[in-house]
């Protein structure tokens, strides 16, 4: 046995993480400390197997359905290659060429689809109050057509982005974080600037900014929430982030200026989002097919927008992190001035420093969405890992 991967696997047997059998991944606080460390841990060793040229087919045949609502280029491949880098071909779910158009029920897509079919991704952020409701609708359904006969397996549901969090996302952050800093436990005590910043779009999803603030006070980290006036994020997502910082010895403070967020920070994640009460009104627009109404919110929030193009991550705010070398993190695309736009969220200068450790960042999501599908589907991923080890597959021919 390769002693890098004993190590993995000797990780995973002191956790608990039975649970994640047969489970849908929803939102990243629902999970258990041991749950989520035992996905950062087996997304490390299918890592490691595939760049030891070790294929991880854990299937032979089936499907990864993706159900994308709203436009995405990193999540969308990163399903994909998850799915494949287990054995499971991807069929996208396109609405506007299936019969929901035509009054299809949830509960009959949901099963219509999964015939043949062990996991189901779904990105739905955009209205408040649908996202996450939407996914879990669907896993009710495939449930209850696995109950019934109907199905011969269970999908497992991956939350690809609602609109509560971006699980997948701010996951493969944090294992980034891990690499960077050398190991889960060396999170504790480091200051983490989450800060709203400029855009010249609007009603960007508030996922990334909640996922973070949710995710990243687990592990004792020092979260700061920053953004203009009006800009809040959902209320019952900052409650879990304060009540997880006072159990991990961490700490959640909100602001309303970038540059004390930046202040000796560690980490920074400077991200544009649309106002949580907007986001509830924006929602309600759409439900009563007020267009018009959606014409004047949009003006409205591209100037309430304009009033604040001094939030941006500025080679001067940098210099004021700690010792003016933080870790700049983003889900990317990013808005960059004078490249994507000409005001933005960060200067170019800046981002382009950072470029090769943001694409670093982004490369962890594959391997985070395969270990979730992986803890889902199998029963004694110890035992498989070992297994997958000793048959010895080469993944390409050398």
């Amino acid at each position: 046995m390769d002693k890098t991967l004993q190590g993995y696997i000797d990780t995973l047997k002191k956790l608990n993480f039975k649970n994640m059998y047969k489970n849908d991944f929803f939102l990243t606080w629902e999970k258990t400390a041991d749950e989520l460390k035992a996905v950062f841990t087996l997304a490390d060793a299918l890592r490691y197997m595939r760049e030891k040229n070790i294929s991880v087919r854990i299937f032979e045949s089936g499907l990864g359905i993706s159900v994308f609502r709203d436009n995405s280029t990193r999540t969308r491949f990163s399903f994909a290659s998850a799915c494949n880098l287990l054995g499971l071909a991807v069929q996208d779910l396109d609405e506007k060429k299936s019969q929901i158009a035509h009054g299809e029920t949830v509960r009959e897509t949901a099963n219509m689809v999964s015939f043949m079919a062990d996991v189901i991704g779904i990105r739905d952020d955009m209205y408040i109050g649908k996202g996450n409701a939407y996914m879990h609708s669907v896993s009710d359904a495939v449930q209850e057509g696995y109950r019934d006969g109907v199905l011969e397996q269970r999908p497992t549901l991956v939350n690809l982005q609602c609109d509560i969090d971006h699980p997948t996302q701010v996951m493969a952050d944090v294992a980034h974080l891990i690499h960077e800093f050398g190991g889960i436990e060396n999170l504790k005590g480091k200051k983490v600037a989450m800060s709203w910043a400029y855009s010249p779009s609007y009603g960007k999803p508030l996922s990334v900014p909640q996922g973070v603030i949710g995710l990243m006070t687990r592990f004792g980290m020092d979260v700061v929430l920053a953004h203009p006036e009006g800009y809040d994020v959902m209320p019952e997502v900052e409650e879990v982030a304060r009540k997880n910082a006072a159990a991990s010895g961490g700490s959640f403070k909100k602001t309303d200026s970038m540059a004390e967020a930046f202040k000796d920070a560690d980490i920074v994640y400077p991200k544009s989002w649309a106002p949580f009460a907007a986001m509830e009104k924006r929602t309600k627009l759409y439900g009563d097919g007020d267009f018009d109404g959606i014409d004047k919110l949009e003006k409205e929030l591209l100037a309430q927008n304009a009033q604040h193009k001094d939030w941006c991550c500025t080679e001067e705010l940098m210099k004021t992190t700690k010792n003016g070398k933080a870790i700049y993190l983003h889900c990317l695309p990013a808005d960059i001035n004078d490249v994507s736009c000409k005001e933005g969220e960060v200067a170019a200068s800046v981002f382009d420093r950072y470029r090769d450790s943001l694409y670093k960042e982004a490369s962890y999501k594959p391997y985070v969405i395969a270990a979730m599908i992986f803890l889902a589907k199998i029963q004694d991923p110890c035992k498989t890992l070992a297994e997958l080890e000793k048959r010895g597959i080469a993944r390409a021919f050398a």
